[in-house]
């Protein structure tokens, strides 16, 4: 009988086995959303590419201006028309937001602080001035050379308008992974098609492909297999040569039917099967051929728990991502939560900021694996240590909001 393995043991010994693919591609620019950068991005420019002026107002010089001084104004400075003359002492420049300070002066003076002439030659200097004021200098932002994207960080819109901003038309990203799904159940029936006695639809295979559309993978759906062995085996090797990875749901726990663990077995290598959490227990990880594969438990509760916790770090590692700390958040529980010594237990749970400030915690319903509705009303798991019983109310517990697999 195998043995129970904890939850963090089990992520650190698949992490341990897996490296990243290799391939990468260059897209354009505006196709990098949720990419993966493949290598170091460094600026190709400074940003800005000149001094220039934050507000409306005159360019002066700073150190021969004083209050009540009356320089004359000898141009004007717009974005993406600069003054080009010099500017000498008891002159200024009109000048707009974002356009390039003018020779010679070290200021801006906004335009609240000035009265203007009646003819518009010249401006009175209502407040003091200092050097550098309201001007933003050239490279602040971002200076040439600086690495502005890290190797493994998935792009984001803010990372696409900032590489927009550098002048930078395309990205060498990580080829996207390629993961084949299926479901395995005599009793399973596709959506939309009428229900016999005894079989239920099949939700898992849309459930687990739904979330590997939340992490840009292409999505190899191979249907429904039955409870056949031979019929197993076949789709197993068939997808271990297209894909990167195989994740399936049923068929790795102990009955008579769960033929999945044993066709795995005799194809390729299983390196656990059992993880001592809750819902989740019948994980199996191996590998066969090029892939790598993940059997899900058959409960679809537990299907999401897995493939959320276990899975994701993961297929990030696999797709060249940066790992991400995940977050965890401290809540005091309303009420008390059931829980047996054994195994970690990811219970769904509403967690919210009381009047107080204080947050807080209360089941979200049913913890049947076999509930997904509890899952909707949930917004994340608490998470119960494994040697930890009964939770009672007012003591801390920790807290794992949903992640976007699950949002």
């Amino acid at each position: 009988m195998s043995a129970m393995i904890p939850v963090a043991e089990a992520v650190e010994r698949m992490l341990e086995r897996v490296t990243r693919v290799v391939q990468t591609e260059i897209v354009p620019l505006a196709q990098g959303l949720g990419r993966i950068c493949a290598k170091p991005i460094q600026s190709p420019i400074d940003v800005p590419g000149h001094d220039n002026s934050a507000m409306d107002g005159y360019a002066v010089r700073a150190g021969s201006t004083q209050v009540g001084d009356q320089p004359v104004i000898v141009g004007t400075s717009a974005a993406g028309h600069p003054y080009c003359g010099a500017v000498a002492a008891g002159q200024c420049v009109r000048i707009m937001t974002g356009a390039t300070v003018p020779t010679g002066t070290d200021a801006i003076i906004i335009q609240e602080n000035v009265s203007v002439s009646d003819d518009g030659g010249s401006i009175t200097i209502n407040e003091p001035v200092r050097v550098g004021d309201n001007i933003r200098l050239r490279g602040a932002d971002v200076s040439q050379g600086a690495t502005v994207i890290g190797q493994g960080e998935r792009l984001n819109p803010v990372d696409i308008g900032l590489l927009a901003s550098l002048g930078i038309a395309e990205v060498e990203v990580q080829r996207t992974l390629k993961v084949a799904v299926f479901s395995t159940g005599d009793e399973l029936v596709s959506p939309g098609q009428p229900l016999q006695s005894g079989q239920i639809y099949d939700s898992n295979r849309y459930l687990i492909g739904a979330m590997l559309q939340r992490l840009n993978i292409e999505v190899m759906d191979l249907g429904r297999l039955p409870d056949n062995l031979e019929a197993i085996k076949g789709a197993l090797t068939d997808a271990s040569t297209q894909a990167d990875a195989i994740i399936t749901s049923g068929g790795v726990s102990v009955g008579d039917a769960d033929y999945t663990k044993q066709a795995l077995e005799a194809l390729g290598e299983v390196g656990f099967w059992k993880v001592a959490m809750k819902p989740g227990k019948p994980f199996a990880f191996g590998r066969l051929n090029q892939a790598w594969f993940f059997g899900l438990p058959g409960n679809p509760v537990a299907a999401a728990v897995t493939m959320d916790q276990l899975v994701q770090p993961v297929l990030a590692k696999l797709a060249g991502e940066q790992q991400q700390a995940t977050l965890q958040l401290s809540a005091t529980s309303a009420e008390a939560l059931k829980k047996r010594p054994g195994r970690a237990d990811f219970q769904r749970i509403c967690y919210w900021q009381d009047e107080h400030g204080e947050l807080k915690l209360k089941s979200a319903g049913s913890q049947s694996s076999g509930v997904l509705s509890t899952l909707k009303l949930a917004n994340g798991f608490a998470a119960i240590e494994q040697e930890r019983g009964k939770v009672e109310p007012g003591e801390s517990v920790t807290v794992l909001p949903f992640s976007k697999l699950l949002r």
